[in-house]
């Protein structure tokens, strides 16, 4: 990251204690607002930016990620599955070379099955016609990466340490007034802001909100066998328990854990001591990788599933978390949120170089269509085997050991698990195939 790239790219609000001097009723403007510069939001910065448009990216972080700090040492715990759709939208943006080489986990093969049952399912990239079913993939080396090639094109301008406490429109444009009191302009504002969305908040957008009864206990682990490259979820009587395949430093002894449970539950996981929590792992998952020891400190945080009723209004569209959130149980919801900006940019790519205004609700409803009914099945299928998997009723508990062994032997129904498992549903933008 050169430095006269970031001098050009970011701009940082006051220290703590300072206040900025800026001429009252100054307006910055720009093609499109971008609020929210995580992966989501800062992949969308990229596609936009790439291409010329001028974007103003705006988050309330103070300062960027340190490359040289990521994909070192010890593993995040924040981990995300990468389908091969979502590696071939970071391929088109530059930044994937630079993260295989810090540090990204391929996954080969995927195992399912009830732990109160026989049934099971299991495929391979070989079956699903790829090299890689996935990778795993810490979230702040894919971060990290996304920032450097932010701060590289000279269309985006990256606010740093901004928050918005105001959304207006008039005159066929969005404003935004940031709480240092500069105001922005332009005729799109974008919220990647997260699951509890500001910027949606301010919009009077509502959601349709499920808490789903799961805490998520997350932790990274060492196993005494290696891993095969094979990701493994075992759906236990309190919810599933995840096992993704992590390389360290060549090796294959370490897997990030997902482990969704109730409320009751992972405080009892969380007050275990290492050694009695690697038990419970490795328990978890009928002993398949040997002894588990937990390699560090375990965290929960609740699981609650949302969708916007509206993904656009006039001058407004919402993507990632902003649009909806989703139970962690297929690992889709950075998929869903990097497809999400791939869609929107090329929608605006579209209407840019045809004069139609980036803020034209009519075009912006091509975004909505194309992704919102994606989302809604997805969240629906997470629901329905969150529902499945959930129950105790023994005539549920022989359905599901039926319907896995069913899916396992049915080659159409196999088919489609994997090409969902991959990332290949409805029309994919041109960035993504």
């Amino acid at each position: 990251m050169s430095a006269a790239s970031e001098s050009r790219s970011i701009e940082q609000a006051a220290e703590p204690g300072e206040t900025l001097e800026r001429p009252a009723g100054i307006e910055e403007r720009s093609e499109v607002v971008v609020v929210g510069a995580g992966m989501v939001g800062a992949a969308l910065a990229c596609l936009l930016g790439g291409a010329g448009v001028e974007v103003t990216l705006v988050d309330a972080r103070e300062s960027l990620l340190d490359p040289e700090a990521v994909g070192r040492g010890q593993p995040g715990m924040r981990v995300s599955a990468l389908t091969p759709v979502s590696q071939r939208l970071l391929e088109r943006l530059g930044v994937w070379e630079w993260m295989a080489a810090r540090r990204v986990s391929p996954y080969r093969h995927m195992q399912v099955w009830d732990a109160e049952g026989s049934g099971e399912v299991s495929f391979s990239s070989e079956q699903a016609g790829v090299a890689k079913l996935g990778h795993i993939v810490e979230n702040d080396v894919t971060q990290a990466a996304l920032e450097q090639r932010l701060v590289s094109l000279p269309s985006v301008r990256l606010l740093l340490g901004a928050r918005v406490t105001a959304l207006e429109a008039t005159d066929g444009r969005r404003y935004l007034r940031l709480a240092d009191g500069r105001r922005l302009v332009a005729p799109l504002v974008v919220a990647a802001d997260g699951a509890r969305s500001p910027l949606r908040e301010l919009a009077g957008i509502e959601t349709r909100e499920r808490d789903t009864g799961h805490r998520a206990v997350v932790t990274t682990v060492k196993v005494e066998r290696p891993h095969g490259e094979v990701a493994r979820q075992a759906f236990l009587p309190t919810g599933p328990l995840a096992f993704l395949p992590l390389r360290i430093d060549g090796e294959r002894h370490h897997c990030s854990i997902v482990w969704s449970t109730s409320p009751e539950e992972a405080e009892r996981l969380m007050g275990l001591a290492p050694e009695a929590l690697g038990n419970e792992l490795a328990g978890g998952i009928d002993h398949r990788l040997g002894e588990v020891t937990v390699v560090d400190r375990a965290v929960a945080f609740p699981l609650v599933q949302r969708h916007a009723q509206r993904y656009v209004l006039p001058g407004l569209a919402l993507v990632g978390d902003a649009a909806h959130s989703i139970h962690p149980l297929a690992g889709q919801g950075v998929n869903l949120g990097l497809m999400d900006a791939a869609v929107l940019a090329e929608e605006l790519l579209a209407a840019r170089s045809r004069g139609v205004s980036l803020g034209d609700e009519r075009w912006l409803a091509r975004y909505a269509r194309r992704r919102r009914g994606d989302n809604a099945g997805m969240l629906a299928l997470m629901d329905g085997f969150r529902l499945l998997f959930g129950a105790s009723h023994p005539a549920l508990a022989l359905a599901r050991n039926l319907g896995l062994g069913a899916v396992d032997r049915l080659t159409p129904l196999k088919r489609l698990m994997m090409q969902q498992a991959i990332g290949h549903r409805g029309r994919l933008p041109a960035s993504c195939r």
